[in-house]
């Protein structure tokens, strides 16, 4: 996802400078081209072999080290970086970015940068709370740099509280919602619901379906990496939900349908991607659950349809729903579409090898009031960007 972009890794001296690396390696292989640069008391945790090993760059210590006789090596390396990320970042250089001292290779190549920067404090819990280093911080917000806050739990001194610096595999998706995609979806409000919503019986027993809400959760994921706004209205789920994204959790198809249409009015999209357990009189055998006792009378009511409200109800939005089928996919997805006053809807067939429920693939046919676009078998990260890319008509 990372391809033709650079990414400069600035690793000061704090013990957790050893991480970098893993984030580093993550990094390349999302065939990411990154540069390091090292503090001088960095080198005293981790190697700068061990960056250029994984990285295939020289990595930068010393300030006047040159590429060519007319290519001053900071400079050069500022102006290439599609994003800055400094971690670990101690209160030192915290300090000398907040107050605008260049002293050594780091902080001059960062005081030549425009791109994006990102600091990710790792410290002792006392120096971070300190009101000079939070000062500091402010202040690097003030000028339009990102601080991530730092993480909790037992740090290297000994100590436990917040410091640490947050794992590799957090900073990584940090990159990845600056980076990763063109931000075609900057500005919109966007509703996504998932996974299987479940319908109470007693206070024992429940009724669900077979959904893992893999494919609701991937097309959060996409819309929030191509700058959306976006609420995820989850139900039980398989899979943690991605970060930078509002997660609204529910249980039953009462509790979306009021999670959702209480955040209808200002949105601009929505996709109802969860299966919502719709029990009814029409769907359940003799209205009744058997129990080796005898029969178990269960009250059943119908649920509200999500879909029909937020179709009669639309003024500006954009709505767009599922359809699983065994047999006449297009037909019934078709008249789904109308009797819902629905924009799209997403149709798969649950006979089709690699589409359904618990799967990491999907098999999708996008049908609108105009058009068919048959997809073949996809991930399902990237059958959602299909699904906003006909949204938005690219």
């Amino acid at each position: 996802m990372l391809k033709n972009k650079t990414v400069v890794l600035g690793v000061t001296g704090s013990i957790a400078a050893y991480k970098t690396a893993s984030l580093a390696s993550a990094l390349v292989k999302q065939h990411c081209d990154v540069h390091v640069i090292m503090t001088k008391n960095a080198c005293e945790i981790i190697t700068p072999l061990t960056f250029e090993r994984l990285t295939g760059n020289k990595c930068m210590v010393e300030t006047f080290d040159k590429i060519t006789a007319f290519e001053v090596e900071h400079i050069a390396i500022a102006q290439k970086a599609d994003l800055f990320m400094i971690a670990p970042a101690t209160a030192n250089i915290l300090g000398k970015a907040a107050n605008g001292i260049a002293d050594d290779m780091l902080s001059t190549t960062l005081m030549a940068t425009k791109a994006p920067v990102y600091f990710a404090p790792a410290m002792n819990t006392n120096m971070y709370l300190n009101p000079v280093t939070q000062d500091n911080m402010k202040k690097l917000e003030g000028y339009g740099c990102h601080i991530i806050e730092a993480a909790s739990g037992r740090l290297a001194c000994g100590d436990v509280g917040i410091g640490k610096m947050p794992e590799p595999e957090v900073l990584l998706q940090y990159i990845l919602k600056e980076l990763a995609f063109e931000k075609d979806l900057a500005g919109k409000k966007i509703i996504v619901t998932a996974g299987a919503t479940c319908e109470d019986i007693d206070p024992v027993r429940y009724i669900t379906n077979r959904s893992t809400g893999k494919m609701g959760i991937a097309i959060a994921r996409a819309a929030m990496l191509r700058g959306a706004d976006v609420t995820l209205v989850k139900a039980k789920t398989d899979v943690e939900p991605p970060m930078f994204v509002d997660t609204v959790d529910v249980r039953s198809a009462e509790d979306m349908f009021n999670a959702v249409t209480s955040r209808f009015e200002d949105c601009d999209i929505v996709i109802k991607a969860a299966a919502v357990a719709d029990y009814t009189p029409a769907n359940v055998a003799d209205e009744k659950i058997k129990k080796s006792e005898g029969d178990l009378s269960i009250p059943l009511g119908r649920t509200k349809d999500i879909l029909k409200y937020l179709g009669e109800h639309k003024t500006h939005q954009y709505i767009c729903g599922f359809s699983m089928e065994t047999e006449n996919m297009l037909e019934n997805s078709r008249k789904k579409l109308g009797k819902k006053n629905a924009d799209m809807i997403a149709a798969n067939s649950l006979r089709t090898a690699g589409a359904g429920f618990g799967t990491d693939t999907n098999v999708l046919t996008l049908i609108t009031r105009d058009k068919e676009v048959e997809l073949p078998i996809m991930s399902k990260d990237e059958a959602a960007h299909k699904i906003l890319d006909m949204m938005i008509g690219k």
